[in-house]
């Protein structure tokens, strides 16, 4: 599978997503709390484009890709500081744009139908000493009870939503892939309302 057969995902305009709220700050964060050799950031989904953008304002020199040719096209020319290009995570991407000491994937490991493949293209991404940032939906087991319980849980699944969730990933099971893959140093916390009920999973890791 290639970008060309990932569905397009349409964007309309680059102001930052309704995840931005909670994600960002998480992201932030993290940076923050690091020290990074070279400042190379590499974004895998990058929709619209202003996550790659709010990563070169922190001091980044930042390359993205998406498979969306509308969101490449809009994040190009809003965001000429940082470099974007069509690819899908089943791409060879670290053969083609190299390794950075900071890799960034957003909401987009359960939209992929292969996540153990999506895990490897970013651990090849990730140079030595180097990090990487994931988030994906979170579901836990008292989440899913409540949603069970408030009926919600249809609407949360997203079955009627083109191009949703295909993979629903709890702390431990994201942990599990991720050290398959050959991930170490795996930190993960819950972000988005209280802990056991948090909108979405942010996970640190490094490569050995």
């Amino acid at each position: 599978m290639s970008s060309t057969d990932v569905p397009e995902y349409p964007f309309h305009d680059t102001e930052p997503t309704w995840g931005s709220q909670y994600l960002w700050p998480a992201v932030k964060r993290i940076v923050a709390a690091r020290n990074f050799a070279h400042r190379r950031a590499f974004e895998l989904g990058s929709g619209n484009g202003a996550a790659a953008n709010m990563l070169h304002d922190l001091g980044f020199d930042v390359t993205a890709v998406d498979p969306s040719e509308s969101g490449i096209g809009l994040a190009s020319k809003a965001f000429p500081q940082c470099k974007f290009a069509l690819a899908s995570g089943y791409d060879d991407l670290a053969g083609r744009f190299g390794r950075f000491d900071l890799v960034l994937s957003l909401e987009v490991l359960q939209h992929c139908a292969n996540s153990r493949k999506i895990l490897q293209r970013l651990f090849d991404l990730v140079e030595p000493g180097g990090i990487l940032i994931i988030s994906v939906t979170y579901h836990g087991y008292l989440k899913n009870l409540m949603l069970a319980l408030s009926g919600r849980f249809d609407r949360h699944l997203g079955t009627l939503w083109d191009n949703g969730p295909l993979r629903f990933f709890s702390v431990k099971t994201l942990t599990a892939l991720m050290e398959e893959t050959g991930f170490v140093s795996i930190e993960c916390r819950t972000v988005g309302r209280v802990p056991y009920l948090g909108k979405s999973i942010v996970a640190t890791a490094s490569k050995r």
